[in-house]
């Protein structure tokens, strides 16, 4: 086999290896879905036996070169890395059916679980600023999301994005923290519907768990009914994408009347005075409540991922996305102001919030109500982000950042069930131990993280394409950008540290502005085919800004647990990732190594 791919060559197409001579006439013989091989895990010539993978390990230092400067392609997403499924996902998604999966997995994933810790605790009754902040943030992220979803529409969602504009070495922390992101999401639901199981038949919202004393604070209290609801709702979602988003569909128009009923009743029992002092905890609470309260805008990422699974993605994705989100934001807003005007910020249930604050106001009645309202969001949340946790897991696994057998389609439901078993299983061990307080926190810095780099991915694919940007160009975009991420942080770093100079704020600020001016004055390398982000570089820089501001608001313990997290992926990914994705990149070099069971060297 000749050699047609050197390695500085790293946005070929990535191509099936086949380790067997076949008869060309004789047509492969179907594989059986439900296997568990060797082959299936690490099919890598890097992993076919010890002596391999210590030789592949010797030239960890140059592979990691190659995989941090490595660019996939558009059609290497949405082609080449499909087959590694051998069976498709089923194109069964409307604009209609995105619509309601976006009020489904948003509604309900923070609302009712983290307003009322969050206006206890930091913001007080400014927890609806909190809200409306959060929620153009989020808009932003929506925005750079459906540019790249309508144009690459794959399971992959920022993941295969991340991993076509900034490479594969971002894309794999990038697949990490989503990684994260699912498990801590998922655990933290089901925790908050146990919660609020709890509430409608005692006061206590942990009478239904089992505290352990010999455990640390905040894992000490082990949780068997959000195991139960888990696993339940992640086996209904195996089923079928068409038959979990019909019923979504009638749940979630249920639960938008109830909704419409807590609005109206809640301003009907509202008292001005409650809502003084607007400022309990300051400006500062505010944007430490936004940055955790993001989670409540987290269901979005998850509907894009549904992509690949839509009929018309030009069409649908966008009306399904803005459409949904923009609407979401404003009830949000009207939810966490009649929250905070119906009772005194200081007596809100931090774990069961409406329920408890509709028994307050002697509507005891309404609390159950509010209760089954709280309990179907965090269902239908867990139901379709157990379908967008799956496709990020699958989209992950074709690309060997995980063993690829997690990315086999089952032929029949259409669904990548080994990788929906994969986050279920981790995400029921974590709900077991873990509080809400210590999920929330991971998972906002993870979200956060990953949208942040939406903006500059956006930012990339908008003023560098190889081979056409001048070197000029192209030293001009990266200063303007490298000048708009550190402005940023400094802008963070001085309202962190409690400065209140205008003139540390003001220079801060005139560097952002420089930056994104600078931006301005580069040419642009490709428009958008279809939909695209508009106000570009003002709205992607504006998006930097918010993000990381949001994610310097967050507690120390959050950045704590974010760089433990991020350590154990480094070494995982130094260990296996970077031989297995480097293998999958080059094996049309290697092909007929793997045959002979021999170690694939860097000096082919």
């Amino acid at each position: 086999m000749t050699i047609s791919q050197s390695h500085s060559d790293l946005h070929a197409p990535l191509t099936t290896t086949t380790t067997t001579t076949m008869d060309p006439q004789q047509p492969d013989p179907p594989k059986s879905y439900w296997r568990f091989t060797k082959q299936d895990f690490y099919p890598e010539p890097s992993f076919q036996n010890l002596t391999s993978y210590k030789s592949a390990f010797s030239k960890t230092l140059h592979r990691l070169r190659g995989r941090c400067l490595g660019r996939s392609t558009d059609a290497t997403e949405l082609i080449e890395l499909k087959k590694q499924s051998e069976n498709e996902m089923r194109k069964c998604l409307t604009w209609v059916d995105l619509i309601w999966l976006g009020f489904g997995s948003v509604v309900g994933s923070g609302i009712f679980t983290i307003t009322g810790l969050e206006a206890r605790n930091d913001a007080g009754p400014s927890i609806v600023l909190s809200y409306a902040l959060s929620g153009l943030s989020a808009l932003f992220s929506v925005f750079c999301y459906t540019e790249f979803a309508v144009e690459i529409p794959i399971a992959g969602g920022s993941f295969s994005f991340l991993r076509i504009e900034l490479g594969d070495f971002v894309a794999f922390i990038a697949a990490g923290n989503i990684l994260l992101e699912a498990v801590a999401g998922a655990a933290g639901l089901a925790r908050s519907f146990s919660s609020y199981f709890a509430s409608m038949f005692s006061s206590n919202p942990d009478i239904l768990r089992i505290r352990v004393n010999s455990f640390a604070e905040g894992f000490n209290l082990l949780d068997p009914i959000a195991v139960v609801v888990l696993f339940i709702a992640n086996m209904v979602a195996m089923r079928g994408t068409k038959l979990t988003s019909t019923w979504n569909m009638i749940l979630s128009m249920i639960t938008s009347l109830i909704i419409i009923f807590i609005i109206i009743v809640g301003f009907s029992n509202a008292k001005t005075s409650n809502l003084e002092p607007f400022f309990p905890y300051g400006p500062e609470g505010v944007f430490r409540a936004a940055a955790v309260v993001y989670w409540s805008y987290t269901g979005f990422d998850m509907v894009a991922n549904m992509a690949e699974e839509t009929k018309k993605p030009s069409r649908d994705i966008p009306l399904g996305l803005v459409g949904s989100m923009s609407t979401i934001s404003v009830v949000y807003c009207l939810m966490a102001l009649a929250l905070t005007m119906m009772v005194k910020y200081t007596d809100i249930d931090p774990d069961a919030a409406y329920s408890v604050a509709f028994e307050k106001i002697g509507m005891k009645w309404a609390k159950y109500v509010v209760s089954l309202c709280a309990l179907k969001g965090m269902l239908t949340s867990m139901l379709i982000g157990s379908m967008g946790q799956a496709r990020y897991t699958t989209q992950i696994a074709r690309a060997h950042m995980i063993p690829p057998w997690f990315a086999l389609v089952h032929p029949k439901t259409g669904t990548p069930i080994y990788a929906t078993l994969l986050v279920t299983s981790i995400s029921c061990v974590v709900a077991l131990f873990s509080s809400l307080d210590v999920l929330s926190s991971v998972l906002s810095f993870s979200t956060l993280f990953i949208f942040m780099l939406m903006a500059v991915a956006l930012l990339v694919r908008r003023y560098y394409v190889k081979d056409t940007t001048s070197k000029v160009d192209m030293a001009k975009f990266m200063v303007s950008l490298f000048v708009i991420i550190c402005s940023s942080i400094a802008i963070t770093a001085l309202w962190g540290a409690n400065v209140k100079s205008w003139v540390g704020y003001a220079v801060a600020g005139g560097f952002w502005l420089a930056g994104t001016v600078g931006l301005v004055l580069v040419p642009k390398q490709r428009a958008p085919k279809v939909w695209g982000v508009p106000l570009v570089p003002w709205l992607p820089a504006l998006s930097i800004l918010m993000n990381v501001f949001l994610i310097g608001s967050l507690g120390a313990m959050a950045f704590k647990r974010f760089f433990i997290c991020s350590g154990v992926m480094l070494v995982y990914y130094v260990l296996v990732g970077v031989h297995a994705t480097y293998d999958l990149a080059h094996q049309d070099t290697v092909e007929s190594v793997v045959e002979k069971g021999k170690d694939v060297g860097d000096g082919l």
